[in-house]
């Protein structure tokens, strides 16, 4: 037996069924119904349409057909497992149909309609065909293909333009496209995108959408794990019943939505999204709070034995040290933003980190660390110095940076990084001083500013010392 609508009315109390029953109308169309989506923004859709049945989801997959095909064969019912100390099981029904890379004509037709609102993405950063300026990529493969002229896009971009080329040719009003992809100004960065590519074919098309169509910021957050066999096995055992498709995440969810002045169609705020003129804000706090102190844990977890993020908050010493950098070093260097408490937030952060249940991976936070440093850890130093402190607890987490590439380019173990070749040649060799002044030089994640701060470079050789042999301590008190 498979969970179906047919089979909704056969689910255990202790699991959470969809109050709202076919039949509900399309009002948004997704592109890229991963994990992410259906454990993220799909839940918040599922909650609004217990009270307004206009905002079913059409879900358009643009490279492989499995997930639709999966969902499709269950009427669209997927369960969402929340894993944290009070877990729980829901029955998503949030989508109305599934498009597969074939389904160039229904894409199209969705994206006409007037009674389609608003269309959403999670296509990953590179989905957005991107130059490393962030402006639209007109040599990407997919963007070249899009602009000979296709009736089936392979871009997301040349699809959102094929869209509000048909709205407008049709003297209707354009669907709000909304990145939810966590891009730094996803909505400006795909603006300009779609009036780059439609300007490049059709100058008043392009002109048209400089004017006429909004496209928020956004922001979203939710640890959200693979889907694997023995989720499939518990998620059955559980309902009773087989679900080919089931996702999970941790119960913490965030989706901050810039305020662009005009309705996006469903009411995203009363299903608990925040509306905000200052998405840029909550970007910045989750940057430096949450991705900084990740990194942290990573390297400096790692260097003392650890393998996922709640053993790291488990070691004393490790969580004494991200909250005090929190507290200490970054949250004094945050402006306020309107709707969000800082030290609410890093309450939060620190307990989501010690779910245990939630096994985060620290090698693979660890990964792309030339590129994360600077903005993760690097502005909140750059800072603090322009206001006269000494940081330490970011000196100390730094100094777990610089120590984890020493130690693996010195025992030969491997470094996942696009600049890989060049930490290696850095750290492989010289004393710590030698490396840091290597790293800055050829700003491989530090500034080369900071070899003109004799006092950083003095803190930071010591707290690189003291986390090589693992002392914590040692680092945060290396001033």
């Amino acid at each position: 037996m498979n969970l179906c609508h047919t089979t909704l009315d056969r689910l255990p109390d202790t699991v959470i069924a969809p109050r709202h029953v076919p039949p509900v109308a399309t009002g948004i169309v997704h592109f890229g119904p991963g994990a992410f989506h259906r454990a993220h923004q799909a839940s918040y859709i599922d909650t609004v349409l217990d009270t307004d049945p206009r905002w079913a989801i059409a879900a358009v997959a643009l490279r492989s057909a499995g997930t639709v095909a999966a969902l499709a064969a269950q009427d669209g019912l997927y369960t969402l497992a929340i894993r944290d100390a009070a877990s729980s099981l829901r029955v998503i029904a949030a989508h109305s149909c599934f498009i597969g890379p074939d389904g160039a004509r229904q894409t199209h037709a969705l994206l006409a309609d007037p009674a389609v609102r608003l269309v959403t993405s999670t296509v990953t950063e590179k989905g957005y065909c991107l130059a490393v300026d962030g402006t639209l990529d007109l040599a990407h493969p997919d963007i070249l293909h899009d602009l000979a002229g296709t009736d089936a896009p392979r871009s997301l971009v040349g699809w959102l333009v094929a869209g509000l080329a048909a709205r407008r040719a049709a003297g209707h009003a354009p669907f709000v496209p909304m990145p939810c992809d966590n891009l730094a100004g996803n909505g400006a960065k795909l603006h300009a995108a779609l009036v780059a590519f439609a300007a490049t074919r059709d100058a008043g098309l392009g002109d048209w959408i400089a004017g006429e169509v909004r496209v928020p910021a956004t922001m979203v957050d939710s640890i959200t794990p693979a889907s694997d066999a023995a989720l499939l096995a518990q998620v059955a055992s559980a309902l009773g019943m087989a679900d080919a498709a089931p996702v999970q995440r941790e119960s913490f969810t965030q989706w901050v939505i810039e305020d662009i002045g005009r309705p996006l169609g469903p009411d995203l705020a009363a299903a608990g999204a925040i509306v905000t003129p200052d998405v840029g804000g909550f970007e910045r706090a989750k940057l430096r709070i949450l991705n900084g102190a990740h990194s942290t844990l990573a390297y400096a977890g790692l260097l003392r034995g650890r393998s996922s993020v709640a053993e790291a908050m488990a070691d004393p010493e490790l969580a004494a040290l991200v909250d005090r950098m929190i507290r200490d070093d970054i949250i004094p260097m945050l402006p306020p933003v309107a709707g969000l408490d800082l030290d609410a937030y890093r309450q939060s952060v620190l307990q989501r980190f010690a779910n245990p249940v939630i096994v985060h991976r620290l090698d693979q936070i660890a990964q792309d660390g030339s590129q994360k440093m600077p903005y993760r850890l690097g502005d909140t130093l750059r800072d603090n110095r322009r206001a006269g402190r000494m940081p330490q607890g970011v000196i100390a987490a730094l100094g777990g940076w610089i120590a984890f590439l020493i130690q693996r380019s010195r025992d030969g173990a491997p470094i996942i990084d696009p600049s890989a070749t060049a930490l290696i040649a850095a750290a492989s060799a010289g004393t710590p001083r030698a490396v840091i002044e290597r790293l800055a030089g050829a700003e491989l994640g530090l500034s080369r500013d900071l070899r003109e701060d004799a006092a950083v470079l003095e803190t930071l050789e010591r707290a690189v010392s003291a986390m090589l042999s693992g002392d914590v301590r040692g680092a945060l008190a290396a001033t």
